[in-house]
């Protein structure tokens, strides 16, 4: 069976995990926690980058160092994994949901003047495949707006927007590093912060709400419980993992780029009438490659084509809108159409760094032989 993702992983992840192992120092923020965070501070010019349990911690941590309270709405697309709104529904945010472009995934910027009101704390882009959204749009309308901008850019590490990296253009921005993303350390994230006025605060919030970190600067003389906050420290076996990733960021995007663009030639040649040809295909961070079917039945009868064949295949998220947990609330949300299309058609297809040229070959040929074969009944 080719799966559809699988980590990296080299003789340098373990020997920094022996290295942690051997030393005094087994939690947060040691050694490769401090490299990992110097890394991402100076490849991405962020005010500070904090390294966290998940993306999903650094989102909550972004919901309270905006003060998040029951009242205040949070737009976020719906196209979009849970936690983009459930980190700022914890907080009792009303969560109001933006559609997707008609080609793509991302959110549809030109939507959110309808979208905003008074209440409007702040907007919650997601990079789908680290494909950018519309940033300018983003942002002239969250400055006009007086909010905040926190982008999901748990897909999109290594792309740029106007020559920026995704999740530093907004206020905050967030990673991720679970073992499907480009980076890994297994489980884990980080938080972005490029506001200097919520560095502090970041600090505090991710230390439990204490000023433990700045106990440990000596720039007071004991640490204490000063604000809100919760565990979100990354455990630093995870950051001796990243760090070796991180060490080989270049050579594990190039590779990436190098799969997807094989793709991309495949499927720009190989004509097929159950494909939708208006689909944005753009590269992105090179996380992942996705096709559109013309319908949700041709899409679920080729999935399970390629599972007889031994090629895993997914569709990707449900409109959030319409989940069980949102639809319980009796919010009366306004469905959001194109999420809901391209959640019916869209398909990924195997993708990770070392995909090797004989496994990429045996995946084309396959999708060839399945789409020719649909394609003759249908």
């Amino acid at each position: 069976m080719i799966p559809l993702s699988k980590p990296s992983i080299t003789a340098k992840e373990l020997e920094n995990i022996k290295a942690v192992l051997m030393s005094d120092k087994l939690s947060g923020d040691g050694k490769f926690t401090k490299k990992c965070e110097d890394y991402l501070e100076g490849r991405y010019n962020c005010k500070r980058a904090l390294l966290t349990s998940s993306c999903t911690a650094a989102l909550e941590m972004s919901a309270l160092l905006l003060n998040i309270q029951p009242g205040d709405e949070v737009i976020v697309p719906s196209f979009t994994f849970v936690t983009t709104a459930s980190a700022f529904a914890l907080r009792g945010a009303k969560i109001i949901f933006c559609d997707s472009l008609p080609n793509h995934p991302n959110m549809d910027a030109d939507l959110l003047d309808n979208l905003i009101s008074s209440k409007t704390k702040a907007i919650v882009p997601v990079h789908y495949g680290g494909v950018p959204c519309d940033m300018d749009k983003i942002m002239e309308v969250a400055t006009r707006n007086n909010v905040f901008v926190i982008e999901d850019a748990a897909q999109a590490i290594e792309s740029s927007y106007n020559g920026k990296q995704l999740g530093t253009i907004g206020h905050m921005g967030t990673f991720s590093f679970h073992d499907t993303k480009n980076i890994t350390s297994g489980e884990g994230g980080a938080l972005l912060v490029n506001e200097e006025s919520l560095v502090s605060r970041s600090e505090i919030i991710r230390e439990k709400g204490t000023n433990r970190k700045s106990f440990f600067r000596g720039e007071v003389d004991k640490y204490g419980w000063v604000d809100l906050g919760s565990s979100y420290v990354m455990s630093e076996l995870n950051a001796a993992v990243l760090y070796s990733q991180l060490e080989r960021i270049e050579e594990i995007t190039n590779k990436r780029r190098a799969i997807w663009s094989k793709y991309e030639e495949f499927f720009s040649s190989f004509q097929s009438n159950l494909l939708d040809d208006e689909y944005l295909s753009e590269i992105g961070s090179a996380h992942l490659y996705t096709i559109r079917f013309n319908s949700i039945e041709i899409r679920n009868v080729f999935v399970r084509s390629l599972r007889e064949k031994g090629i895993m295949s997914t569709f990707h998220f449900l409109p959030l809108e319409r989940s069980e947990y949102i639809t319980s609330l009796n919010l009366s949300a306004e469905l959001c159409t194109n999420s809901q299309n391209i959640s019916d058609s869209i398909l990924r297809l195997p993708f990770y760094t070392d995909l090797t040229n004989e496994e990429f070959d045996e995946v084309i040929r396959i999708i060839k032989e399945e789409l020719i074969k649909l394609s003759e009944v249908v």
